[in-house]
């Protein structure tokens, strides 16, 4: 030690180096207690050292860790949308192979092309099957009341001139209408059925019948007893000269037209009831000789809806060399059709069954064509409705994969068995 320099304790902790003085250059000694204080000092300062050196390389492992952990996450997420999109890959039921992997034949093309044309024809037929209508039919209780009833009748008597024919009406009531408020017709027909003259018959039905159902029975026989005792007036006398001529000549008559009756059970009848009994009995001399056959060209009861079926139309009835009475027993069935425009189409449908009785000479009943007709008391509608496009869906789905399927069964047969027949050929050139 040199001058005033005091001795010196020291010390290096890390990188720092810590001094502690001892004494003086005069000689004095140090307390004990500044002796003490340079200790203490000493290790706190290495001890504070040590904390702050080992917290300093903390932070920096600290960071190193969080750098290295946000590139681990980023890897893991990376690798688990990898791994999500091989996963989805793995679904799908359409692998594609690459161009130069794929052959392509004749055999393959014909099979194509016939399996377009199929496609194509069963397409068309579903799109027209989707674009038609159906129907539903649906049943309630008939609740009309007050209307009437049309009947529409086109019917041909080939042996019975039109002179003779008359239509009666009678309904459940017991009301008779011979004056009925109709329009028919009636065509003369010759031998061959082409038309030769035409009547309208305003007034068929009365034109005779006046005198015969104009009155209650006994006066309706009191009447005919006298034309019978005074003899026949000039106008019957030509009736039934022309009625015979017309008879030798083959003529026949058509008659058709609407009858509006009541809408309650009854019949109509077309016959020979408009003639006197005794002009009746000198124009056919008999009632076997009355020949009622006929045919039935439309009997209906109202407009007629698509699909309707009327079980009397084209009916036939032909008798030869006999006479009779035709008996219709017919069910009406009310009837609504609804349109798929909504437009309502009221009319009636009906069942028949039938029924012929044979005519002796002693008959007094007058050969005739009955219709008798009775009301249901059930209505019948009827609603056009259209496929759903669903349902179209499903069926086009169905019936071309069911084809794409099939075709490509076929080219894979057609294939096989194309190449195991061309095997063999080429061995043999080998």
């Amino acid at each position: 030690m040199v001058g005033n320099d005091r001795p010196r304790g020291e010390a290096t902790i890390g990188r720092r180096r810590w001094t502690m003085t001892v004494g003086d250059g005069r000689g004095r000694r140090s307390t004990v207690r500044d002796r003490y204080r340079a200790v203490i000092g000493i290790v706190w300062q290495a001890v504070t050292g040590i904390v702050w050196q080992a917290a300093t390389n903390d932070g920096r492992r600290l960071r190193t860790a969080d750098e290295r952990g946000w590139s681990a996450v980023d890897e893991g997420g990376g690798a688990t949308m990898m791994g999500v999109k091989q996963a989805i890959k793995k679904l799908d039921a359409f692998p594609r192979a690459e161009d130069h992997l794929l052959q392509k034949t004749q055999s393959g093309a014909l099979v194509s092309i016939m399996g377009l044309l199929i496609m194509a024809t069963l397409f068309l037929h579903e799109l027209r099957y989707y674009l038609s209508t159906y129907t539903v039919h649906q049943m309630s209780v008939d609740l009309k009341r007050g209307e009437t009833l049309p009947i529409h009748i086109n019917m041909t008597f080939p042996s019975l001139p039109c002179d003779v024919l008359s239509v009666d009406a009678i309904d459940m009531s017991g009301k008779h209408e011979v004056d009925l408020d109709t329009n028919i017709w009636k065509l003369r027909l010759d031998r061959y059925g082409h038309i030769i003259g035409t009547e309208y018959l305003s007034d068929l039905v009365e034109k005779e019948h006046s005198h015969n159902h104009g009155h209650d029975k006994d006066h309706r026989d009191d009447s005919d007893h006298k034309i019978h005792l005074k003899g026949f007036d000039l106008e019957t006398e030509k009736m039934v000269k022309k009625v015979k001529e017309a008879m030798t000549n083959g003529e026949g008559c058509r008659v058709y037209g609407v009858l509006d009756v009541q809408r309650v059970a009854g019949n109509f009848h077309i016959s020979v009831h408009g003639l006197n009994i005794f002009v009746a009995q000198l124009i056919f001399e008999g009632n076997t000789h009355v020949n009622v056959s006929h045919m039935i060209h439309d009997l209906s009861f109202g407009p007629k809806y698509p699909g309707i079926h009327n079980p009397l139309d084209g009916t036939v009835r032909i008798l030869h060399q006999a006479s009779g009475i035709f008996k219709y027993y017919i069910k009406i069935v009310p009837t609504e059709y609804r349109y798929i425009s909504k437009e309502v189409l009221p009319t009636n449908q009906f069942s028949v069954t039938e029924y012929f009785s044979p005519m002796h000479e002693f008959h007094r009943a007058q050969p005739a064509v009955y219709f008798l007709y009775d009301l249901s008391p059930i209505t019948v509608t009827i609603k056009e409705e259209r496929r759903s496009f669903l349902h179209f869906i499903t069926r086009l789905c169905a019936v071309l994969g069911g084809t794409f399927a099939l075709t490509g069964m076929l080219d894979c047969w057609m294939y096989r068995l194309l190449e195991a027949v061309m095997k063999p050929k080429t061995r043999t050139v080998l």
